[in-house]
């Protein structure tokens, strides 16, 4: 299905705002027709009228002018305004619920999706691609349609005026539709060049933005100049490429356009000459020219700008396109309630298809209330095995069985709803400290929020800052040091109050004090829950009912703190060289 067929869906609900919309257009362009043949009425019956008195002339120049100022002053100002507000409105409208699907598409694609794109060329689809479709709405939809209407009114009323003299002012017409097809099937191409090249830009920019503390440190500025200045020049490329050949269109058009009224201006100049058509009738028909051919230019414009928004749309559409990984089967039902049992069997995955395996026929049974620890030499698959306990990546071969259930066969939002997550890096939004609590349960009272700050062992901080539970963290959280943000998140989690847990790496990269916080409050919040550590500093989870190693993607060992120093193996080295440490 085209791109335009898709983005009829989007416009069709408001079909009858359109439709009025047209209507109150064809009002609006409909009376500056009348202006030709009252000229002519006023040259050729009032003053070149000899029939007339001045007094009569007088009086009914009056009466004219009176209606016509009437039309103009009165009637078309409100017609003007509802014309453009209403169009506004729809295109408006339109972008709101476009944009509205590709939030929900973009919070259903797949970790590895994201894995393979910048944040910055996705924003950019959705902003600015979605931007240029509205001209569609406007333009295409309703813009066309009165100027096509214009030009139909205009070429009628001037055969009535003069027949051959209309077939010479349309004789351009068969010329102006060859060079609008040679000239627009490039443009669209180029549009879209362009379009990826901005995209581009933005994406560099975005990330640029982020990492502005490393490109600071290491003093990078120059190089990073130069960086954006390579892709900055790369679509300045795109764009006068793009410019060059719209300019070229619009020379080309233009100049057909203005050759007509000239042609027009030459043969009814002949006309009148000869006897064969009144003065003031030639007057009506060279303004009827500028009716006729200034829809025409705007024409030239409407084609440049659908082509831009058609390009606009095949790129908006090609990111609706991207398949989901994860997909609920159609069998699917509701997580209701857990126990917490959670058993992996024969597991092995891949992130892509043709690579080789991160995790190999996974084997281990966790107990409701158990906690499991993680270890490992970097790279050995610890956190990827996590991550496909809330589905965010699916099993390549095997299952993982909550309750003696296959993950795949719940709905996968009821599926997460069942598991908290504290994260080495865990994202803060730019919004209040109470806001990114309340992430957790976004129902929650604020009597339960500061409970699950007191229970994360973050109350006392939170009332030491400026605004209490009111202040703005920034970016991120930026303005949070780490061991605040790991207890901002650790409460949330106390706020959704899952029945499993998984914490990966979520003190590794604090110093001891808030070590110590964060790890009571994570012993709190593990009480009669299932509970997943992935750790590398292992003095943290020596208290775990169960230490599973994991080597090159397989289980090499599992037991207790006690049982694995005693069998003095991988787990063992692992603990002697981190307490030499």
């Amino acid at each position: 299905m085209s791109s335009i067929r898709r983005y009829m869906v989007f416009v069709k609900p408001y079909w009858k705002q359109i439709a009025a919309t047209i209507v109150i257009g064809i009002l609006k362009f409909g009376i500056p027709l009348l202006l030709p043949l009252v000229m002519m009425y006023i040259i050729d019956d009032l003053i070149l009228n000899d029939a007339l008195s001045q007094a009569d002339k007088l009086s009914t120049l009056f009466w004219i002018m009176g209606g016509m100022f009437f039309l103009f002053v009165v009637i078309r100002p409100p017609v003007e305004y509802y014309r453009q507000y209403f169009a506004q409105w729809i295109g408006n409208k339109v972008l709101f619920d476009i944009r509205d699907q590709l939030f929900g598409h973009i919070q259903k694609l797949s970790l590895r999706f994201y894995s393979n794109r910048k944040v910055g060329e996705i924003i950019s689809r959705v902003i600015h691609d979605v931007e240029q479709t509205k001209n569609f709405v406007i333009t295409g939809l309703m813009n066309i349609w009165l100027d096509l209407f214009t030009i139909v009114i205009a070429i009628i009323i001037m055969m009535n005026l003069h027949f051959w003299l209309t077939i010479v002012a349309i004789s351009m017409f068969p010329l102006y539709g060859l060079s609008i097809k040679y000239f627009y099937a490039r443009l669209r191409g180029l549009t879209r060049d362009r379009s990826q090249a901005l995209a581009e830009v933005q994406g560099h920019l975005h990330e640029r933005v982020q990492g502005m503390n490393i490109i600071r440190s290491f003093a990078l500025e120059d190089h990073e100049q130069k960086a954006f200045a390579k892709r900055n020049n790369h679509f300045l490329n795109k764009a006068l490429d793009h410019t060059n050949w719209n300019a070229k269109t619009f020379a080309v058009v233009n100049t057909i356009t203005d050759f007509a009224p000239l042609l027009v201006l030459l043969v009814s100049g002949y006309f009148v000459i000869t006897g064969s058509l009144e003065v003031g009738a030639m007057t009506a028909f060279v303004l009827y020219m500028e009716r006729l051919y200034s829809p025409l230019r705007r024409l030239i414009n409407s084609s440049t700008t659908l082509t831009q928004s058609i390009a606009s749309m095949d790129r908006v559409f090609e990111f609706v396109d991207e398949k989901y990984d994860i997909k609920d089967s159609d069998q699917a039902s509701d997580l209701d309630k857990v126990n917490g049992d959670v058993s992996f069997q024969h597991v092995s995955f891949s992130y892509e298809s043709e690579s080789e395996p991160v995790l190999m026929d996974i084997n281990l049974d966790v107990r409701s209330g158990e906690t499991i620890a993680f270890v490992g030499m970097s790279g050995g698959g610890k956190s990827t095995l996590i991550s496909l306990i809330p589905r965010f990546y699916d099993v390549t071969e095997g299952r993982i069985l909550i309750d003696d259930h296959d993950i795949r066969s719940f709905r996968v939002r009821t599926l997460r709803d069942k598991i908290g997550m504290v994260l080495q890096d865990n994202i803060l939004f730019s919004d209040s400290i109470k806001m990114n609590i309340k992430m957790g349960n976004p129902e929650a009272s604020d009597e339960d929020v500061i409970q699950a700050a007191k229970l994360a062992n973050a109350h006392e901080f939170i009332l030491g800052l400026a605004h209490g539970y009111d202040t703005q963290v920034g970016e991120r959280g930026v303005k949070l040091s780490g061991g605040q943000k790991q207890r901002i998140a650790i409460a949330r989690v106390f706020l959704k109050n899952p029945p499993i847990l998984i914490f990966d790496e979520a003190t590794s990269a604090l110093d001891l004090e808030s070590e110590h916080y964060i790890q009571e409050a994570l012993g709190t919040l593990a009480k009669d829950r299932t509970t997943f550590i992935v750790a590398h500093r292992l003095s943290t989870i020596t208290s775990a009912d169960r230490i599973v190693v994991i080597e090159n993607g397989q289980i090499s060992e599992v037991g207790s703190h006690e049982e694995l120093m005693k069998k003095e193996g991988s787990y063992h080295k692992l603990f002697q060289v981190q307490q030499l440490h």
